[in-house]
């Protein structure tokens, strides 16, 4: 069954930006009801809005078409989330006093599922300690926020209050409607590849994209949990709500990984870590004079063997593998050699496995179990690898 998701558009110039945000919801196969303020609506027309949800835009408090149902109370009953967005300053400041004074705020008030405000206003008006006092007031009362970014507003000012991208309006409402079995738990996730230079202008790395470690931390987020994400060089978006820690070389992995290990619940290495690095880098672009180039090559600390001596009595430690040869034998023995509760072995060779795509097919395997996932998308893999480290670690209990 589809999720059912409230959003009520508020007077501001982003008003505009709610209509691509309907619109992707729509196809992502949510039931989308909307509600405008009359202010909103001098901005962006209800039939604009009707024709993406094909259904009717709400108004006014007292435009109830069947007299036996009050329209903001009914409506809300069964919604899986009400989101305000753009929220201006004005309605947030209604929401957070509780005044219901059109359909929105009246539904709003009545509305006991998950709730997220967007905020996107002048600079002033959002750093106003009134209008900082009103959101903070919302969050105490477990209503969540997108904040809005900085850049060149629409009144020529430049700060903060452009309403949030839209991938992270996204992020934040996957975030609102996960349960939060990960709640209070710290999780750090690496991610993407590392590069070892050469020269000033050439380096070696690997062909990974970062996709599952960035999936796994949003994920992680989406389940309640503080993330970390360590990551190599990528081209991927930092999913919203997570701390990212931007690194280079297994060098710079390793320490920025080690310093923050001991205060993590889950670590996940998904990593593709080089193992070698170059032992003396050329302070020059090194010239193609010769017909060959020899490099000499020193190994990298390994990170998980390291993090396997660390482990800590409380804390999971996930490693991944990944072979073109003998893959579970040396999955099995990766999982002994570095004290892992879990290697997830990518089947590389497999169709729709491996580095850069967007799916995988993989087996996890524990000191007491093996399983085999075939082919599904990493979002979809994230979520099954820590329901599995969840289960390891209730295990223990």
């Amino acid at each position: 069954m589809s999720k059912k998701i409230i959003i009520g558009i508020t007077g501001s110039i982003a008003a505009y930006k709610a209509i691509q945000l309907i619109s992707d919801l729509m196809k992502k196969d949510f039931h989308v009801e909307v509600m405008m303020s009359e202010s909103a609506t001098q901005f962006v027309t209800p039939v604009c809005i009707q024709s993406l949800t094909k259904r009717k835009v709400y108004v006014d408090t007292f435009d109830d078409e069947n007299p036996a149902i009050i329209t903001h109370v009914d409506i809300v009953k069964d919604a899986d989330l009400f989101m305000v967005v753009p929220a201006s300053a004005h309605t947030i400041a209604k929401l957070a006093n509780g005044l219901a004074d059109n359909m929105l705020t009246c539904a709003f008030l009545a509305a006991t599922c998950p709730k997220l405000i967007a905020p996107a206003m002048n600079v002033h008006m959002y750093e106003n300690p009134i209008t900082q006092r009103n959101i903070q007031s919302l969050k105490e009362l477990g209503v969540y926020f997108v904040e809005p970014t900085s850049g060149i507003l629409a009144c020529g000012d430049i700060g903060k209050g452009k309403l949030a991208d839209e991938d992270d309006l996204m992020d934040m409402i996957d975030f609102a409607l996960a349960n939060k079995p990960l709640l209070g738990k710290k999780i750090l996730v690496s991610a993407g590849p590392t590069q070892e230079s050469i020269d000033p202008v050439r380096y070696i790395t690997n062909h990974s994209s970062g996709k599952m470690g960035y999936a796994i931390a949003k994920a992680a987020f989406c389940l309640g949990a503080d993330v970390t994400l360590v990551s190599g060089p990528t081209h991927l978006k930092v999913p919203y709500g997570i701390t990212c820690i931007d690194v280079i070389s297994a060098k710079d992995m390793y320490e920025s990984i080690i310093e923050s290990a001991s205060h993590q619940d889950y670590i996940i290495m998904s990593a593709a870590v080089g193992d070698y690095a170059v032992q003396e880098i050329a302070d020059e672009k090194i010239k193609k004079n010769d017909e060959t180039l020899t490099l000499d090559l020193q190994k990298n600390k390994d990170i998980l063997y390291e993090l396997g001596q660390r482990k800590q009595a409380n804390q999971v430690l996930c490693g991944f593998a990944m072979e073109t040869s003998d893959l579970i034998l040396h999955a099995k023995e990766k999982l002994e050699k570095k004290n892992c509760d879990m290697i997830v072995a990518n089947h590389l060779k497999t169709a729709g496995a491996g580095f850069q795509g967007d799916t995988n097919v993989v087996t996890m395997i524990t000191q007491d179990d093996m399983l085999d996932y075939g082919l599904m998308s990493k979002e979809e893999l994230a979520y099954v690898i820590l329901e599995t480290l969840m289960d390891l670690e209730g295990q223990r209990c």
